[in-house]
């Protein structure tokens, strides 16, 4: 059974993330829908509707993600976890490029999670110049790696 997750709760997801998307960290206040709510471990795989297995996910990272909690390393070709935003602190798997329009993966986790959920792909890289021009681009909480 899936039950709607209360607007309150929503909130508090949204409010905690920043309304950025905590995997490409696409920024919600720019667009035109909403993000959604996704369960970090699915209730498929008794994931619970707590808080605490709750990420603020952009429409494209949670179709990505789906019902997985692992992704295949491109680099070594093992199966590790996906970037878990209540486990693990985005900086330590994650840098921007020198333009700032990339995310870098610097862990196996964060390589898999970059290739799982194609947060490169071309439309984001084109958002995420076209909101570097206006300074709104990269979220204030991550510098552009040197």
């Amino acid at each position: 059974m899936n039950k709607k997750i209360s607007d309150a709760i929503q909130q508090q997801v949204r409010k905690r993330a920043l309304e950025l998307c905590e995997y490409c960290h696409a920024s919600e206040t720019w667009q035109y829908v909403l993000f959604t709510v996704d369960h970090v471990i699915p209730l498929s795989k008794n994931g619970q509707d707590t808080i605490d297995n709750l990420a603020l996910a952009c429409f494209h990272c949670n179709r990505k993600k789906s019902n997985n909690t692992t992704a295949i390393d491109p680099e070594t070709g093992n199966e590790v976890e996906l970037f878990n935003p209540r486990k693990n602190k985005w900086s330590e798997h994650f840098i921007w490029s020198k333009d700032g329009l990339k995310i870098i993966g610097i862990t196996p986790t964060g390589k898999a999670t970059i290739a799982k959920l194609y947060l490169n792909r071309d439309r984001i890289i084109n958002i995420r110049a076209a909101d570097k021009t206006i300074n709104r681009h990269p979220p204030p909480e991550d510098p552009i790696s040197s």
